[in-house]
């Protein structure tokens, strides 16, 4: 490049980096003098968090409350009978939130259920920030790959394996979701189409799929912990014997 005087000027080539957080995302280049163009911050796609981010979090707060105000005027609590501490009920439940542990305690020791596999899912949450995993977020199915597909039957059949000789009983909540992850992911790589819903699964990332397999498990634990456990947390359904605690 040349200004109106004639002298060179060096010329810059932006080529996009792999890891966002070491490659510049922005280049500027303003010349000296009367040639400084204006700049103008229009169409950015971020925004400061003061502010529009924080506005908008506190105006969803507002309808959150105001809406949780009407229902508990509304409605009333499911409450139970005042507390007696001389009779214990059977099934001592956990409240809601907790009851997706309480259900891995069917399955697993006490020390399992309770403190090692809450723990691990604690610590990869603390430690994953620290790696560069799936930044960019790219689709498990850029490509077609018999060796991608065998490998994603591969890693569940591994993972039912460990659960099934691991557990005291089958542990029903935990395969059933990744059986049924692993089969919607299956279908971009048998079907090969890249268009409709298949091209949307086939879009997809890897950590997609394993939040939606944690996210299912945590669901459907906590499901059964609330409608399907009665007297000596065994197996009801709750439209036929009436237990619902």
């Amino acid at each position: 490049m040349s200004d109106e005087n004639g002298s060179s000027s060096r010329s810059f080539i932006m080529v996009p980096g792999d890891d966002a957080r070491r490659e510049p995302v922005r280049l500027l280049v303003v010349q000296p003098g009367d040639m400084r163009p204006p700049v103008a911050a229009a169409n950015e796609p971020v925004v400061m968090t003061f502010p529009h981010l924080l506005l908008r979090e506190l105006i969803a707060l507002l309808a959150l409350s105001l809406f949780l105000v009407v229902v508990s005027l509304a409605f009333d609590a499911p409450l139970e009978e005042v507390a007696n501490p001389e009779k214990t009920p059977n099934p001592a439940k956990a409240p809601w939130y907790f009851l997706g542990l309480q259900e891995l305690l069917h399955y697993y020791p006490p020390l399992v259920a309770g403190v090692l596999l809450p723990g691990l899912v604690v610590l990869s949450l603390v430690v994953i920030p620290y790696f560069d995993l799936n930044l960019e977020r790219a689709p498990l199915w850029g490509r077609r790959s018999p060796g991608k597909l065998a490998a994603t039957w591969a890693a569940a059949a591994a993972l039912t394996a460990v659960f099934i000789f691991t557990a005291a009983h089958p542990v029903w909540p935990i395969l059933v979701p990744l059986w049924l992850v692993a089969c919607v992911v299956s279908v971009p790589g048998l079907l090969g189409t890249r268009s409709g819903p298949v091209g949307w699964i086939a879009r997809r990332s890897l950590a997609f799929w394993i939040f939606l397999w944690f996210l299912l498990v945590a669901v459907t634990l906590t499901a059964i912990g609330i409608f399907f456990r009665g007297p000596g947390w065994s197996f009801v359904l709750p439209w036929r014997d009436g237990l619902f605690y």
